[in-house]
């Protein structure tokens, strides 16, 4: 089973990102859920999402001790580090989160995904370049497999968007950090 926990300011695509783990899980006969959760404001609030992806069925969608955190901001590594299971991922956006994790029982992974998409013309696909690397990281699907649906998840009207979301996936997954 994976629990993951993903976390950051509303407008980062935060659910997005979830959604395209628990597509991915559905199109691989996984048993899946998704919780977003998010703050008021909606943008620039608070936002993080619960993904559940399993052989077995889930009881329930709520992510409180997840095998895999991505923190995409500082408030949200400060709230959610310390649930992450021991043993588990915590995946740092570390152009926009300038500590490290207090966890030493943890694999802590650091991509400067925000600064990597600005830098590529891509501002808004930091989300899907921290899916790359968690991809790489924690082998939750096949490479090739979820960069196939990364680009179906793309509106018919707009194909252009899975070739983006594609090169920003290839990014992550090609970061060395």
């Amino acid at each position: 089973m994976s629990a993951i926990l993903l976390a950051g300011f509303g407008g980062q695509g935060i659910l997005f990102a979830g959604k395209q783990l628990v597509l991915a899980g559905m199109k691989n006969d996984k048993q899946v859920s998704w919780l977003p959760s998010y703050g008021p404001e909606m943008r620039g609030g608070t936002c993080n999402c619960s993904v559940n992806i399993d052989d077995e069925p889930i009881g329930s969608p709520l992510v409180t001790t997840p095998d895999i955190l991505i923190a995409m901001n500082k408030p949200s590594l400060l709230k959610f580090e310390g649930k992450v299971a021991s043993g588990g991922t915590i995946v740092i956006d570390s152009s926009l989160i300038d500590v490290n994790t207090s966890r030493e029982d943890v694999n802590a992974c650091y991509i400067p995904a925000t600064q990597m998409a600005n830098d590529a013309g891509i501002s808004k696909l930091a989300n899907v370049i921290v899916l790359g690397y968690l991809i790489k990281k924690t082998g939750l699907f096949d490479a090739d497999y979820f960069m196939e649906c990364i680009k179906a998840s793309a509106p018919k009207a707009k194909p252009e968007l899975g070739e983006l979301n594609a090169k920003a996936l290839q990014m992550g997954y090609d970061y060395e950090g």
